[in-house]
């Protein structure tokens, strides 16, 4: 893909979305890190609905770790793997108690060695919180970096790679928000409403989902309809003799 093409969809992307951010719920940098680690493999509509019971009873590291680990897993039914995941919670709480002194670490190793977190958790926390440039590729970025052509590869790794460098400065800080997002609502794994996508003339894939031919009406309809206008071509005969 040409360079003034990747910023031409930037920049019709910043233009729809000029602030664009996380659909998950959070109060604070704690919030966020616990919001990202349950969202693997399950819904952020899903995480939300557990935040909103867990984050008014506990929503620290100390808070939750005092709920352990059976405590915690009846609110976080909703997530998917919730036994697991209550497990790393807890370790990572812990975790943080005893190694961070209860904040939030700021470099990729120390956050990618807590429970519970790999690669794109760390990128969204390093990138949300810390404000550094990062491009956490997950399922939505990788089709959407692939299908349009903005950075192909095989791997994770090498999309994140190729986004990383491929990007414009100007739009490496909000990339990740605007490709995932682009990638949950309009750029489908199914059926994608490329119809109605607004890079759809920049985008580089070759077997875009055409718009829908309009319904023919029902047979009943179309003799109504029929009936309708020769009873005004009738009428007309009528008055014009």
């Amino acid at each position: 893909m040409h360079p003034a093409t990747r910023t031409a969809i930037y920049r019709r992307l910043r233009a729809a979305n000029p602030a664009p951010t996380t659909e998950l719920e959070h109060g604070s940098p704690f919030e966020l890190l616990v919001a990202v680690m349950l969202s693997a493999h399950t819904t952020d509509k899903s995480v939300n609905a557990a935040t909103r019971e867990l984050f008014p009873v506990a929503n620290t590291p100390a808070a939750i770790l005092g709920l352990g680990v059976e405590g915690l897993k009846p609110y976080i039914r909703s997530v998917g793997l919730y036994n697991t995941k209550a497990k790393n919670l807890i370790g990572l709480c812990r975790q943080l108690i005893e190694q961070h002194g209860g904040e939030l670490p700021a470099d990729r190793v120390s956050l990618e060695a807590l429970p519970g977190v790999g690669r794109k958790t760390a990128s969204i926390i390093l990138n949300m919180v810390f404000g550094e440039v990062e491009i956490a590729v997950d399922t939505h970025i990788f089709r959407v970096a692939n299908r349009t052509g903005l950075a192909p590869g095989r791997t994770p790794r090498e999309v994140e790679t190729a986004l990383l460098v491929n990007t414009p400065p100007q739009f490496r800080k909000d990339a990740h928000h605007w490709l995932l997002l682009h990638g949950r609502y309009v750029c489908r794994a199914r059926a994608p409403a490329c119809p109605k996508c607004l890079i759809r003339d920049l985008c580089e894939y070759r077997h875009k989902t055409p718009a829908r031919a309009p319904r023919l009406a029902p047979r009943r309809l179309q003799r109504a309809l029929l009936a309708g206008r020769e009873l005004a071509r009738k009428r007309r005969q009528r008055t014009s003799a």
